[in-house]
């Protein structure tokens, strides 16, 4: 047990110590021609010049964070008890909401159509339509004022 709290201190100080260094550093390019796309004289990934204390201490604080990330994922909490649902704690099953009866199927003509029923009522359809006469549609009305021109003879 002592030794999950020792490695959860050591994880909280790294995490700080690593925060406090990333943001002490200055980065590649922070001059005014880094800001308008210059700095053309530094390769992809910025120069490589001699590391500073700063670029040190963060590889430094990176990799303790990762061990001390593994080390408390393997130690898992150092409860040594196995993990339960809070369903577990639960008394009785739940048990459905009673639901309302169906409403009754109408009387009448609710069966379904084979396609060769549909065929035949559309074909009865067509039918019915060719037996009446087509109306001519009706002329739009006209404007208030206006007189209708007179028709044309053929």
């Amino acid at each position: 047990m002592l030794l999950y709290y020792t490695v959860v201190t050591i994880h909280v100080l790294v995490c700080l110590i690593l925060v406090l260094v990333v943001l002490l550093q200055s980065g590649k390019g922070a001059d005014l021609a880094g800001a308008f796309g210059g700095g053309g004289t530094q390769t992809a990934f910025g120069s490589r010049g001699p590391a500073s204390f700063l670029s040190k201490a963060t590889t430094v604080a990176a990799v303790v964070f990762m061990l001390t990330s593994i080390a408390l994922s393997g130690l898992g909490g150092g409860t040594g008890t196995t993990v339960k649902s809070i369903l577990d704690n639960t008394k009785g099953a739940a048990t459905p909401a009673p639901t309302a009866p169906a409403a009754p199927v109408p009387k009448g003509d609710n069966k379904v159509l084979t396609p060769e029923q549909i065929k035949q009522r559309q074909a009865e359809a067509e039918a019915k339509q060719k037996q009446t006469p087509a109306q001519p549609p009706l002329p739009a009305p006209l404007p208030a004022g206006k007189e209708a021109p007179p028709p044309v003879k053929k």
